[in-house]
């Protein structure tokens, strides 16, 4: 056996010599060396020091379970040190395993920091069966009752959901300290539980319990997210804040700007901060954030006022944080501020925080919303590290920008990098599917959410409906509607609008009669739904009265789209002059859409004369939009009014107007094919003319016509002409080449459709036996056997 080496003079120990080594630890490869100088030169080391060893090593890194096996004896210690660093690193299993040998290793008893920490490993992971067979232990231990393990088994229970058993054991405790309450509050807190976190703070407060300023500050936070109910009681806690002499703690401070901001209660919030006496930058965090809460509320004042204050922080010589940031260039963007965006995100290059996700999120969204497409680009591409937020927010903007097809395009290499996309992120994409009408890619994706446990989320089953409703199958969308547990106003919103869109008047009022007698208050797209459906299928008195009942009953202000469906509701059915009083009684009355709607029932009803009128005040209104000329232009040609048609293309010349192409779609298992009218860009067009010639062929029936008197003679007189090569009939003609004969044919149109392949694919549908489906600018169109779901009211 080695002689014991003498302790150095400083020191009256080696134990000594060694504890004053490891304090001073600051990585493994310095703990492990004097771990090594241990072995060599003090072959005698006490427990306490092999302690000290392992807990370096637990909190630096090393070696330590390998550590407590060599270990000629160990205590509760040398196991509370290790159960605590494995459940720290997550490894709950490992602690778990710890905490058993610990309570059969001989000559060791397992104390209440023992079972407090297996609690913590448990309370960490949410692993509620494991702490529950942890705290029967305890019980038969005798340990359950101290205020130390029951303080760690309420926090326990409160961090795995299970309030009823926290309150439980917080009720059968020996004694409760101030921990107690905090921790059976926060839980509350956690959980939602508003109400019941309320009673317990008050009887707290009855008490005599302090508050520390972890606990108050989740009241605050419970108060800032709870609804109005509670509103009050927020200054009853900013009260007791002040009473408990913490109103100085700029925590608490920041908290309860933050909380007075949520509630709305601005005034409140911009007192308090004006109160503190010195904030620091997380109570200036707290105030911008606040001021730009509230996106319908805030004024340009409001986001001036968000932007000075970041303008104070920097003379004020702090160090601005990644939340300024993001909350400042939020600000630009709600202000629309892109020239002072632009010199923030120089002062973020400047600050070295480019590389923050949600401040890249943030400057994406300032360029798009600004229509700097290329720039928010530019700046996703410098973020380096690109996580689901960021690409989140460059789909989103894509999407806003109506650029679906590259928002498809993220969406894949989002999934190429690994990234597992949120249930916000896989709804923005479904968003894309329905404007483009992909209901196959629609259908991917909504398989690729349900697979990653999203399909129960509410938001997400509604963004199936407007997809599939939008991609022509309405059938599927009523599916996916009765599919949900949960069905909120959007949902009801959403499947009574895809009615609407197909020409289901009736099914869309069932539907909104059942959202009535289930308690879900509509709101205004639920009626714009409802009128639009009651214009599409002629329901004139009815959408009149559900007009009212908007107003009167659920005192919702008409926005110029539900005005637009009045007057389309009265033109359609004839009511010109009723449309025409509408809208001078409106305060929409100079709105170029709502004059719109009107001209396009002057065609349908060829009232020449109030159209020249209503086209007049259009082109007034909005000199630069070609919608108007060319309604114009089609009512003199209807009327026979060469002349005055020719008139009309003479002055979209002179001013410069151009009417927009028509562009038609179709998804086939090799992707999305467009075309134009004469579109011969398509690597099959012969085959394609072709089979349009064959089409046009089978329906030369002299007798057929349509709502306006048109005979199929006019549309098969001349095959060539430039109307049998629009592009609807184009698309219509690669399906029939491709589909199967059960598939029903799905085609989408930028504009509405014309007479003449409205007429067509009537006839078309019924020659070829196939059903086709036709999305225009205005609503579907479903063709079977020679009939359309419109019945010619369109």
């Amino acid at each position: 056996m080695p002689p014991r080496a003498p302790p150095p003079a400083a020191f009256p120990s080696l134990d000594a010599y060694y504890l004053h080594h490891l304090r001073s630890c600051s990585t493994p490869r310095h703990a492990a060396a004097v771990h090594a100088h241990i072995v060599r030169a003090h072959p005698f080391p006490s427990l306490f020091l092999r302690n000290t060893l392992l807990a370096a090593y637990c909190r630096l890194g090393g070696p330590a379970r390998r550590l407590l096996d060599e270990m000629p004896r160990a205590n509760a210690v040398s196991f509370n040190l290790l159960i605590d660093a494995y459940s720290r690193a997550g490894q709950t299993e490992v602690s778990l395993a710890t905490f058993a040998r610990a309570r059969r290793a001989p000559g060791v008893r397992a104390d209440r920091f023992t079972y407090a920490a297996a609690l913590a490993a448990c309370s960490r992971a949410g692993r509620l069966r494991e702490g529950k067979a942890v705290h029967a232990l305890a019980v038969l231990e005798g340990l359950a009752g101290g205020v130390f393990v029951s303080n760690s088994l309420v926090s326990m229970y409160a961090r795995c959901g299970d309030m009823g058993q926290a309150r439980r054991v917080f009720d059968a405790a020996e004694e409760r300290d101030d921990v107690s309450w905090n921790a059976l509050v926060s839980g509350y807190v956690r959980t939602g539980a508003h109400d019941e976190m309320l009673r317990v703070f008050a009887l707290m407060r009855r008490s005599g319990m302090g508050l520390n300023s972890f606990a108050l500050g989740s009241v605050i936070k419970c108060c800032a997210g709870s609804d109005n109910s509670v509103r009050d009681i927020a200054a009853a806690v900013h009260g007791c804040v002040v009473k408990a002499g913490s109103d100085s703690d700029v925590f608490l401070a920041s908290a309860m700007v933050d909380m007075y901001a949520k509630k709305g209660a601005l005034s409140e919030a911009v007192a308090l901060f004006k109160s503190v006496l010195d904030p620091n930058v997380v109570v200036f965090n707290a105030m911008i954030a606040g001021l730009c809460r509230d996106e319908a509320a805030v004024g340009m004042d409001v986001l001036r006022e968000a932007l000075s204050l970041y303008s104070e922080v920097q003379s004020r010589g702090m160090e601005p944080t990644e939340f300024t940031f993001s909350s400042v260039i939020r600000a630009c963007n709600l202000a629309g501020d892109i020239e002072f965006g632009k010199q923030i995100h120089g002062q973020v290059l400047k600050h070295c925080f480019q590389g923050d996700d949600f401040i890249g999120s943030a400057l994406i969204d300032l360029y798009f919303n600004s229509g700097y497409i290329e720039d928010g680009f530019r700046c996703f591409r410098s973020v380096p590290k690109q996580d689901v937020v960021t690409w989140t927010a460059m789909i989103s903007g894509c999407v806003q920008n109506e650029l679906f097809e590259r928002a498809l395009t993220l969406f894949h290499e989002l999934l190429a990098a690994g990234l597992k996309p949120d249930p916000f992120t896989i709804s923005i994409v479904m968003n894309a599917c329905a404007s483009l009408a992909v209901a196959r890619t629609g259908e991917q994706i909504q398989c690729f959410a349900t697979k990653s446990g999203f399909g129960r989320f509410t938001a997400m089953g509604n963004s199936c409906i407007h997809m599939y409703a939008r991609s022509g199958d309405v059938d599927a969308a009523v599916r996916r509607f009765q599919e949900m547990e949960l069905h909120d106003v959007v949902s009801w919103s959403a499947v009574i609008s895809s009615h609407a869109q197909h020409g289901c008047a009736r099914e869309a009022l069932r539907f909104f009669s059942e959202m009535v007698d289930a308690k879900v208050v509509p709101n205004e797209i639920t009626f714009l739904g409802v009128l639009t459906a009651c214009s599409h299928g002629g329901l004139v008195d009815e959408g009149l009265r559900y007009y009212e009942i908007m107003k009167n009953e659920y005192a919702l202000s008409p926005t110029i789209k539900h005005c637009t469906c009045v007057v389309d509701l009265l033109g359609r059915a004839g009511r010109l002059a009723d449309a025409e009083a509408f809208i001078r009684d409106s305060i929409s009355h100079d709105e170029p859409v709502i004059w719109r709607s009107l001209l396009a029932s002057c065609r349908i009803h060829r009232d020449m004369e109030r159209g020249q009128l209503v086209a007049d005040r259009i082109m007034e209104l909005q000199p630069g939009s070609s919608a108007s000329y060319v309604n114009l232009y089609n009512i003199y040609l209807d009327a026979g009014e060469l002349s005055l048609a020719s008139k009309i293309r003479d002055v979209m010349k002179e001013r410069g107007v151009k009417k927009e192409p028509g562009l038609s779609w179709i998804e086939l298992r090799s992707g999305v094919h467009s075309f134009v009218a004469g579109d011969k860009c398509h690597p099959e067009s012969n085959t394609i003319y072709a089979k349009l010639a064959e089409m046009l062929s089978k329906i030369d029936k002299p007798t057929a016509t349509d709502a306006s008197g048109t005979k199929s003679d006019d549309i098969t007189r001349n095959k060539q002409s430039w109307m049998n090569w629009h592009s609807e009939k184009l698309a219509v003609a690669l399906g029939l080449i491709h589909l199967p004969q059960s598939a029903p044919i799905r085609v989408m149109k930028n504009l509405r459709v014309c007479r003449d392949c409205h007429l067509a694919m009537k006839l078309i549908s019924k020659s070829e036996k196939r059903e086709i489906i036709l999305r225009d600018a205005i609503r579907f169109h479903h063709f079977r056997d020679g009939s359309c779901s419109c019945a010619d009211y369109w």
